[in-house]
């Protein structure tokens, strides 16, 4: 089975309404919040009418005017303009008695004046003060006459009177001073000649006993960093040195969950060797297992320093002496939160969806993988049928046992409060209409194709595959499959003929398994090959598997077999050997499939162009504003992954066969394979064989084998990400120089490959971000990732692997052979 592991913290955008719009009660005005701009140099009104009180000019006459005399010479006193703010504050959805207490004390506190107060900051400078010009301070009217009311947004006001020659509003900065933080949604002010000017928050504001900083919003207008307004630079450096935690008195301390600083730190704290040296965990990231950075917490160091760990020889290190600031960072356990920017986290929309919806699906997935890892009694299905009365009866628990699930993943408690300790599970799509469906070569074939894994299938270019680890340490490179095992497969065809025929593929499993193969099977009911899979391509278009090879370390345990090579059966015996064969293939495939391509790819190497876009690029950069929606959540995603999930003795190393040793697997992948500029769509085809470049077609790609429907959708959606990207890009960069003056674009990529991806900084294929087309084929990638690719690794798992006989994630036995008692010994 393939658990969706990052399915139930799978990613789900709000980038926030189009037309976001609450009416008072009472006839009150609706105000809409613009989804989006429209290009930078045009017209920045809204396009849908906002009926915002828009208090127009006044003019204030002269006494001589009033008393019906001539006008005078003098100039006439400076026109005031009237605007108002009207701030649409969310509401929380649900509030415990002591949160409703809190809220009444604000509403109390805001009547004898602990108000809110807004301030209008101009786009222009005062020449008299040198700085922006701004209004003075108006306090948010209606708190207290509105604190009973229930409702799920709430629109406040404020009036300003500032001089008519103020121009237009670029920011407005917010101070709370109540005693609890508030959720702003969005600001819109009227009142301008410009028109009304649109501020989309979705932000947290903390109170000034937290923060006596005010929270500076600015307007949805983009700007360029040299084509920003003078009234708003200061504010734009200053707010990027604020994310950066640069002058915080606690710069190097542990970050509070209010806070909104983003930086950088290695992944220290998957291990916790305060409760015993079985439960340390090496530090990913740094020389010795090269690995992505995550979002700093801050967090204090374990009591016990990090042991010497025994690495895979697939990693060189200088020394086994550990310093002292490579301990583990202390944990925070499942449901204690941990720490990513205020911003960052759930809102309470999207943890009900996480709680009623996808963590049911994990339930779903991991439960029987983790009774049977805490249940000496329940340790292993006694047979199919016992499979499938998960979908028929369920599984009822006993109390102790539940308890015992409860503390390894205390979150699917509430899940299970109601049901009386009986586990119930869907029916998974693979063995709805045919229950034997998953045991057929045709749909093993076609899974490595539109499965959930469909990125590791490659074209076979010389055969036999040779591997690229080193002969000295893991013996000859040459695969054992030889032309005698696959002639028969061929349709008549030589391997030669077949090879230049592009009928042959491969899905192998070897490099990435074999360096840990000696450690994975001396854990107690964990058995694990290196795999490799050949495919032929018949006439009809379909593959079909044709050899099976399973790899072990030379003299592995005493086994002389270190390479055994299965073929389609031919009588009872063989074919029970090749559906067993097929079952470690696939769980290799289940393992690669959420240790590399889910959680490596489109989670953690995402992180730090996350986290240097916050750092680096202001909320007013076109770029940013491009990017928001798609790097939303990932970071919070990723720090629940830390907890519960990639942690040592979490629901990964407890469900999948390599068990303590899947970061370091993760690691491997991350060293060896990763690189930014082979991650996209045309690129990995290309890589893998599975397409050439053809100028005649609309892709510019010809496909080798035509249903492969992840590539042929997959082309759709890149296209048009393609497309989007290309055109957002030319609105704003109009050559080479403007690209490589942009100071903040320059910043953010260069931090997130310096600093964000350390270990492979001096890496040769980095792309330059020198040209229009350089940024524009670098977001094209990026939002690729973080969209199209993510969606076709994470969702629909449990369709296909929720039947665990399908996608096993968890082997126990090798293969039985006559001669070798071991391999059948759990």
């Amino acid at each position: 089975m393939a658990p969706p592991a990052m399915e139930m913290l799978g990613r789900s955008f709000f980038p926030g309404p189009a037309g976001a719009a609450g009416r008072e009660r009472g006839g009150g005005p609706c105000f809409a919040a613009v989804g989006r701009e429209g290009r930078r140099r045009g017209s920045m009104r809204s396009a849908a009418p906002v009926g915002a009180l828009a208090e127009r000019v006044v003019v204030t006459p002269a006494p001589a005017e009033r008393a019906g005399a001539a006008p005078p010479e003098e100039p006439p006193h400076p026109q005031s303009v009237a605007a108002r703010a009207v701030v649409t504050v969310r509401r929380r959805r649900k509030e415990d008695a002591k949160r409703r207490v809190a809220e009444q004390l604000d509403a109390y506190a805001d009547r004898v004046g602990r108000s809110v107060l807004l301030e209008l900051v101009s786009t222009e400078t005062d020449p008299r003060k040198g700085g922006p010009k701004k209004s003075k301070g108006s306090a948010l009217v209606g708190w207290f006459e509105k604190k009973d009311v229930k409702a799920a947004r709430v629109v406040y006001t404020a009036d300003f009177t500032v001089d008519a020659s103020f121009g237009e509003p670029g920011a407005v900065t917010v101070l709370n001073r109540h005693q609890r933080e508030f959720f702003v949604e969005s600001i819109v002010v009227e009142g301008f000649p410009s028109g009304p000017a649109h501020f989309t928050c979705n932000s947290w504001v903390q109170p000034t006993r937290v923060d006596r900083r005010p929270r500076v919003f600015f307007t949805n207008k983009p700007y360029l960093p040299d084509e920003t307004p003078p009234g708003l630079q200061e504010l734009r450096r200053q707010e990027l040195s604020d994310l950066r935690g640069e002058g915080a008195a606690d710069a190097d301390g542990e970050r509070r969950l209010t806070d909104r600083v983003w930086e950088y730190d290695v992944y220290n704290d998957l291990g916790n060797p305060d409760k015993g040296a079985e439960f340390a965990r090496p530090v990913l990231g740094g020389e010795q297992l090269p690995y992505p950075r995550r979002m700093r917490t801050g967090r204090p160091k374990t009591v016990t320093g990090k042991p010497p760990l025994s690495l895979s020889p697939a990693f060189s290190y200088p020394s086994n002496k550990f310093r002292d600031d490579d301990r583990a960072e202390s944990r925070v356990e499942y449901p204690e939160p941990i720490y990513v920017s205020r911003d960052e986290e759930f809102e309470e929309g999207k943890n009900e969806m996480l709680s009623e919806g996808a963590l049911k699906a994990l339930l779903h997935n991991f439960m029987p993988l983790l009774v049977s890892s805490v249940s000496p009694d329940i340790r292993d299905f006694a047979g199919f049928h016992d499979v499938d009365n998960l979908f028929k009866e369920g599984l009822r628990l006993k109390q102790a046992l539940q308890d015992q699930l409860f503390q390894k993943i205390p979150f699917v408690r509430k899940i299970q409060e109601n049901s009386e300790g009986l586990l119930r599970y869907d029916t998974p799509d693979i063995i709805k209409k045919d229950k034997f469906a998953w045991l057929r070569d045709d749909e093993f074939a076609r899974q490595a194709l539109a499965g959930i894994n469909p990125v590791n299938i490659e074209r076979l270019q010389a055969f036999p595959p040779v591997s690229k680890l080193d002969p000295a340490v893991y013996g000859p490179p040459e695969s054992a499959i030889t032309e005698e095992h696959i002639i028969g497969q061929l349709d008549g065809m030589s391997v030669r003929q077949a090879l230049e025929d592009n009928r042959l593929y491969m899905l192998d499993y070897h490099d990435i398994f074999l360096p840990f193969l000696d450690r994975i099977n001396t854990q107690d009911g964990r058995k694990a090959y290196g795999t490799r899979t050949l495919f032929f391509l018949t006439a009809a278009g379909t593959l079909k598997p044709i050899a099976i090879e399973l790899c072990l370390p030379p003299m592995t345990d005493g086994c002389k077999r270190a390479k055994r090579v299965f073929t389609p059966p031919a009588d009872a015996t063989s074919n029970w050997l090749w559906q067993l064969a097929k079952a470690h293939v696939c769980s290799n495939d289940a393992g690669v499939h959420q240790l590399v391509n889910h959680w490596l790819r489109t989670h953690a190497c995402m992180e730090p162009f996350i986290i240097a876009a916050h750092r680096q690029l202001s909320a007013m950069h076109p770029i940013f504003k491009l990017l928001k929606p798609h790097m939303r959540y990932t970071l919070k995603i990723n720090a629940l992954a830390r907890q519960i999930l990639i942690n040592g003795d979490g629901v990964i190393e407890s469900g999948f066969t390599p068990g303590r040793y899947c970061m370091e697997m993760s690691a491997f992948a991350y060293r060896e394979l990763w690189r930014i500029d082979q991650e996209g769509l045309p690129a990995d085809l290309i890589r893998r064989g599975m397409a050439v470049e053809d100028p005649t077609q609309p892709h510019g790609l010809r496909l080798l084998i035509e249903d492969y429907p992840y590539a042929t959708d997959g082309l759709l959606l890149w296209s048009a990400i393609t497309r989007w990207c290309d055109a957002y890009v030319a609105m704003y960069y109009q050559s080479d120089e403007s690209v490589q003056g942009d100071a903040e674009l320059q910043a953010w990529y260069g931090e997130a490959v310096r600093t964000g991806h350390a270990d492979k900084r001096d890496a040769p294929w980095w792309p330059r971000l020198l040209a229009p087309a350089d940024l524009a084929s670098l977001l094209t990638t990026l939002v690729w990732l973080t969209s199209a690719q993510h969606a076709a690794l994470n969702f629909g798992q449990y369709p296909l692997g929720g039947y665990i006989p399908n996608r096993p994630p968890l082997m126990r036995r090798l293969v039985p052979a006559e001669g070798d008692p071991e391999a059948i010994e759990p």
